[in-house]
């Protein structure tokens, strides 16, 4: 079972910038896509921004412009920049991976435990 280990949330005023990683390890496994999800209070789990094993990228409309995701895959591991924060970003920041485990052909999902983000006005 894969492993992942967030950070970098916390508290920033509304305009500032913040960058989230996330690391992924726990055995032998080839990563497909990884990406972040947000869910903030009373609020569906949505989809932030997401990137293939080849590069691609996509993102939600409200962060189009303000976010940039990235990966190493030498290290497992998806970064995702944020600037201009605005307090509607305010949420629970979850890492998401999509995964095969060596020997297998089932592609698992998981998601982290999550970091929180609190933007201030």
């Amino acid at each position: 079972q894969v492993q992942l280990v967030e950070s970098g949330g916390g508290l920033v005023q509304a305009g500032g910038s913040l960058r989230l990683s996330c690391v992924a390890s726990g055995g032998s496994f080839s990563i497909n896509a990884m990406g972040w999800y947000r869910q903030a209070p009373g609020k569906q789990r949505e989809l932030v921004a997401g990137i293939s094993s080849g590069g691609s990228r996509n993102y939600a409309d409200s962060v189009k412009g303000r976010f940039t995701i990235s990966r190493d895959n030498a290290k497992n591991t998806v970064y995702l920049q944020m600037n201009s924060l605005k307090p509607e970003d305010t949420a629970v920041y979850s890492c998401h991976v999509q995964y095969v485990e060596y020997g297998s052909t089932w592609w698992k999902n998981y998601w982290g435990q999550g970091t929180q983000v609190t933007v201030s006005s």
